[in-house]
């Protein structure tokens, strides 16, 4: 099975570069299933059920999301509505929407999709780690899941490796998102889970985490009130990971970055293949 999945898109400039480079590797590497992480989307912040229309459109399977979930009040009246649309696994009990999700792909596999939330340097909510063991209870990864996939959304490099080495074979792919920043770490575990902290922000680099500078470099200098954050507007570069994973077991047999257009180096295993 052939699966991406997206990093953070941030704004306008993230929105348009997945209308830019989507569909070409949708085409390019025969994409089973695509994640995108859309909580910035908005404007740099949350996200609008009309964004997430227009995500599906291109052939996006699931959105994921993250601290910024509730910065557009209307999608708490909406997530209950979009099963699509998955909020933080680990937030309270009775907090609308769900943290896991199960999809079907054009050929019918399933695929489950879990998304926790790390609490290092983040909100205090529950523990991600036993959240996730119970979201997974009941699913076996090549058995009666083709693919399990986990968006580990935030700060810590050491709390997302600890989750990927925690779950390494008995989900596909652990991967992080949160920073904005791709991590070099891309790797399948010795279990058989593909691994990579972060993927990156799908947004304008030429920026503080798709931040316009000035503001964000004034918050840090003065330590007093710059007015709102806004989200760069200059080319993107969209960032993302190819994982391949074997349709018997379920195990990843690669996990590799893309990273195309805007400012970063360009990788495309798409014109490999």
């Amino acid at each position: 099975m052939n699966i991406l999945i997206v990093g953070d898109v941030v704004g306008k400039a993230g929105r348009e570069a997945v209308i830019e480079h989507l569909p070409g590797l949708r085409e390019q590497l025969k994409l089973d299933f695509v994640v995108v992480n859309g909580e910035n989307a908005a404007h740099g912040f949350g996200i609008t059920d009309r964004i997430c229309q227009s995500l599906y459109k291109l052939g996006v399977d699931v959105i994921t999301t993250g601290n910024h979930i509730w910065d557009q009040r209307e999608i708490i009246n909406y997530i209950d509505s979009d099963p699509k649309l998955l909020r933080p696994l680990n937030f309270p009990e009775g907090t609308p929407g769900s943290g896991v999700g199960e999809f079907k792909t054009g050929d019918g596999s399933k695929v489950v999709v879990i998304h926790p939330m790390c609490r290092l340097f983040m909100d205090p909510l529950d523990d991600p780690f036993s959240r996730t063991e119970a979201a997974l209870e009941g699913y076996i990864l090549g058995s009666n899941a083709q693919a399990i996939l986990v968006d580990f959304h935030g700060e810590a490099t050491s709390e997302k490796q600890a989750l990927g080495h925690l779950l390494d074979g008995r989900v596909s792919a652990v991967v992080g998102t949160h920073t904005h920043v791709p991590t070099a770490d891309h790797q399948v575990l010795p279990g058989g889970t593909a691994y990579m902290t972060d993927l990156g922000m799908t947004g304008d680099y030429d920026s503080v985490i798709g931040m316009k500078k000035r503001a964000a470099i004034g918050r840090f200098m003065t330590k007093m009130p710059q007015g709102r954050l806004e989200p760069a507007e200059g080319h993107a570069t969209f960032c993302a990971a190819f994982i391949e994973t074997d349709k018997t077991t379920g195990q990843a047999r690669r996990i590799e970055p893309v990273r195309l257009g805007g400012r970063l180096s360009k990788i495309n295993p798409g014109e490999r293949h």
